[in-house]
């Protein structure tokens, strides 16, 4: 009592409230019609059933530590016939991660150490959080620019405060700390907010900007600010060419031979296809191969000079054996603050390429993968780099590549690159120094060149979404000519503004029945030439017409239906509207807009309006339509009746759209008054969405309007209930011949058989002497029956209705009784 003194008197609220537009009967007047079939009335859902499945349960607990660890998983069944294959594939990308770490670094504006550092994390580390086989954690090219990029603009805000590796450091480890948190919540889907194109063109830019700075490098051209906009490093290493340098012997040689090696590998496995994996794998190795001959040649050069003497070329020079810079990273407050606007970015990027891989890896090799999971395993990466002098990490596109190629059968083949990674720091930091620096340039220009976008998938962009290509050129123009950092962003802008606009001018379609009937062909034609063509003569008599449904086309015929289909209204005064994508409050105006519109124009008013004097019409009211005073015109159209909703393609609701549905209401009861329009619901499913709709008095007939409840002709979906008891006596003795029979009954007559709903004749000994007891019940709420179960049955209800009310009012007041064809 006291709660109920409160809702009412003091906040004012009545829970009745919304009953009171419910007839009271509907519950009666639904078991008067369908017993003894049972009803069924809705329970709705409460804001505590929806508490309470947030609350994970215990199974569900055990079953998210358990996903943490994939590796708990497999490991165990882990088979000795993997082992070689692991073995293989992990030295082989060992192998091939190495020149490339060395090469990445040197984009970070670390020494190359730093890039082996970085690779050594990820493969220890994947192989125990990842869900992928075939994914390589490690330096990437455009990872290893952006960290660059990073540095480069700390150090303009705070010249010579920071030193380069603690910048490197505290941007790893935000990164993981960040990645792993959206892994551990299990927010891997928010990859799904950030479109393909923005990061198509970030990743073509990204390259380019890459060639740029390392164009001078391979070129031994000194002076080149490489961390200026790669239009004006562009233009200063075109002014330069006068100063190039011995480099470019190296540089240019090691591309040519770089492409050589991969076309000559890619033709022979088009000649050799027994000999496939082959050459692929001498591919694979083809940098690896490269940096060999190259620093053995730079040792041929400069073993015999001084110790002061000059290098004939630039190289990478000392580094320290092992891992001289593990250790606990310990950032300045002040650098984090720094380093933080710069995350965005960062993680936009990280995240995309890792799951891209993934996903096509799996596509590829017939396994999915967990995307939150993934984002753990990178998360964790990313957040132990520092500790071992590492950088940011992700997953590498021609590494990932190289893995598959090689075999590989479990992650465990991580293992087995990082321990080539250990001998290199340990055993060939004195061979790397004579590495030429215009090879590792080289080395990055033909890696990175793959990732510009060809144009091939220009042109299919330009089929699929010539807006769409228009947002992937701006975003490549701003980072040319601005920064990376504002393509990604406008880039990722200019797709949700497009993708709002699309939703905010979406468009519904009042739609039109066809009867259509369904030809067949029974039986198949053979491909024997000797019974081709007697086949082709008997097919006519392997047709077989099966019976007519009803399906529903646009109005405006602006679909891909043959325009020669004759569409006609279920009935007139009878509208039938499809929404075709959405429903919520940046379109329902529009929606509201169209419908408005559309019944006004083609219905006309149940009594003559009725003003004192003209002055008193709203200013913007123009008044009766021209036609409407000419009583042949005022014939041809009929009395508003209902309007059919087609909520298929929805499932939530806002209150927004809720308040244009009554707004939408209240207009076309003013224009049909003193009658009242009928709102007939299909495919109503979320229980969320028909309480709101329920709440506003959507869903039954007007317990205000008389008339409207007086036509109103009652009618459910009833379908089988099967009685538990009796199943499960019979269900293992029966279901054989029940499978027999269904299989018998469909063949002889099609349209009978034994579905839900279908019901079952009394009369029929066979079926009765094999089915356990059934009984029927209403398939939803009879407490909300213009909330129908498909189209058609809505469509039948709101005829049915009107037919009711144009057979009892007067005949002055008929609407035509036939169905008018949509083209008249």
């Amino acid at each position: 009592m006291a709660v109920n003194f409160i809702t009412e008197r003091l906040l004012g609220i009545d829970p009745a409230e919304r009953y009171s537009h419910q007839p009271d009967d509907l519950d009666k007047r639904a078991y008067d019609l369908l017993h003894p079939a049972d009803i069924y009335l809705e329970q709705e859902p409460s804001v505590g059933e929806w508490i309470r499945e947030l609350v994970p349960s215990r199974e569900g607990i055990a079953h998210y530590v358990v996903s943490l660890f994939p590796s708990a998983i497999w490991v165990p069944r882990y088979r000795t016939a993997w082992l070689v294959g692991d073995i293989v594939a992990g030295i082989t990308i060992g192998l091939v991660v190495v020149p490339q770490a060395l090469a990445y670094a040197l984009l970070a504006q670390l020494t190359p150490a730093y890039g082996l550092y970085t690779s050594f994390t990820g493969a220890v580390l994947y192989w125990l959080f990842g869900t992928s086989k075939d994914i390589v954690i490690g330096t990437t090219a455009v990872g290893s620019l952006l960290v660059g990029q990073v540095i480069t603009a700390i150090e303009k805000q705070y010249p010579g405060e920071f030193d380069h590796k603690d910048i490197a450091h505290s941007l790893s480890l935000l990164s993981g700390a960040a990645l792993l948190l959206i892994g551990l919540l299990r927010l891997g889907w928010i990859v799904e907010f950030i479109p393909y194109i923005p990061v198509s063109a970030f990743v073509t830019a990204a390259s380019i900007t890459i060639m740029s700075t390392q164009v001078p490098t391979v070129l031994g051209i000194p002076g080149i600010n490489t961390h200026e906009a790669p239009y004006k490093v562009m233009i200063n290493t075109v002014k330069a060419l006068p100063d190039t340098r011995l480099d470019a012997a190296i540089g240019l040689t090691c591309i040519a031979l770089l492409f050589l090696i991969r076309d000559l590998c890619a033709f022979m496995e088009k000649r050799q296809p027994a000999k496939k994996r082959t050459w692929s794998f001498i591919s694979s190795l083809r940098l690896t191969f490269a940096m060999l001959l190259y620093t053995l040649i730079s040792y041929l050069v400069h073993k015999d000079l001084g110790a002061g003497a000059a290098a004939r070329f630039r190289i990478v020079g000392h580094i320290d054996p092992g891992f001289q810079k593990a250790g606990l990273p310990q950032p300045a407050g002040k650098l984090l603050g720094a380093v933080l606007p710069q995350l965005p970015p960062i993680l936009i990027i990280l995240i995309v390429e890792h799951i891209a891989i993934a996903k096509a890896m799996g596509r590829q090799f017939n396994y999915s993968i967990d995307p939150s999971q993934e984002v753990v395993a990178l998360g964790s990466a990313n957040l132990f780099s520092p500790f071992v002098g590492g950088y940011v990490c992700t997953g590498s596109f021609g590494a990932s590549a190289v893995l598959s190629k090689a075999g590989v059968r479990t992650p465990l083949a991580g293992l087995f690159s990082a321990l080539v990674l250990v001998l290199a720091l340990y055993v060939l930091t004195a061979v790397f120094y004579y590495i030429p620096n215009a090879a590792l340039a080289g080395l990055i220009i033909h890696a990175v060149c793959n990732l510009v976008t060809p144009p091939k998938n220009l042109h299919k962009y330009w089929l699929l979404s010539p807006l769409e290509l228009l947002i992937w050129v701006i975003g490549v123009v701003l980072a040319i000519f601005d920064s990376l950092e504002t393509s990604i962003y406008v880039g990722i802008g200019l797709s949700l503004a497009l993708m709002l606009i699309r939703i905010a001018r979406t468009k519904g379609q009042f739609i039109g029945r066809v009867s259509t009937r369904l030809v067949e062909q029974k039986g198949s034609l053979t491909t024997d030439d000797e019974d081709h063509d007697s086949q082709v003569k008997d097919s006519k008599t392997k047709h077989h017409t099966a019976a007519e449904r009803d399906i529903y086309l646009p109005l405006d015929r602006k679909d891909a239906s043959n325009p020669q289909i004759q569409i006609e209204t279920p009935y007139p005064g009878v509208f039938i509207y499809r929404f075709n994508e959405s429903f919520n409050y940046l379109n329902q105006a529009r929606h509201m807009m169209i419908l408005v519109e559309h019944i006004l124009k083609n219905t006309k008013r149940r009594t003559e309006e009725h003003y004192e004097k003209e002055s008193d019409r709203l200013w913007n009211d123009p008044g009766p339509r021209k036609h409407e005073n000419n009583d042949d015109d005022d014939n041809l159209l009929p009395f508003l009746r209902a309007v059919v909703l087609d909520f298929s393609t929805l499932n939530n609701i806002d209150i927004t759209s809720i308040q244009g549905l009554v707004d939408l209401r209240t207009t076309l009861d003013r224009h049909c008054a003193p009658d009242a329009v009928e709102l007939h619901f299909a495919h109503v499913h979320n229980r969320w969405t028909r309480r709101s709709l329920a709440v506003a008095g959507f869903g039954y007939p007007s317990a205000k309007n008389g008339d409207a409840q007086a036509y109103w002709q009652p009618a459910y979906t009833i379908a089988a209930v099967l009685d538990e008891d009796s199943a499960s006596r019979s269900h293992q003795s029966r279901c054989s011949t029940l499978a027999d029979e269904e299989s018998a009954t469909k063949e002889d007559n099609p349209a009978k058989g034994f579905e839900a709903g279908a019901g079952y004749d009394s009369t029929d000994t066979e079926v009765d002497s094999v089915l356990p007891h059934r009984k029927e019940a209403a398939v939803f709420a009879v407490d909300r029956p213009f909330f129908h179960v498909d189209l058609q049955a809505a469509v039948e209800s709101a005829v049915r209705d009107a037919r009711a009310r144009d057979t009892r009012a007067p005949t002055c007041m008929l609407a035509r009784p036939e169905p008018c064809v949509a083209s008249c």
